[in-house]
């Protein structure tokens, strides 16, 4: 379900994420699945999966947007 931003300067997001975290994890998925094919390299989709997990929002907040604001701090 697509959702709209209400004040037309947010992001759009789509699920439980924004569009541009989607379009990252859905090439990842595609190019983890074809190294898990061909090499049997699970490592790729390992860390889709932790980008997948990290990017996940609630409130407008992500646990990514956390851990980057803890190291400028």
């Amino acid at each position: 379900m697509y959702i709209y931003p209400d004040n037309l300067k947010g992001h759009a997001s789509l699920l439980l994420w924004r569009l541009w975290d989607m379009v990252i994890i859905v090439i990842g998925i595609i190019l983890s699945m074809i190294m898990l094919v061909t090499t049997k390299f699970v490592q790729p989709l390992v860390l889709t999966s932790v980008f997948a997990f990290l990017t996940i929002r609630f409130d407008d907040m992500c646990i990514f947007d956390y851990i980057r604001n803890a190291f400028k701090f």
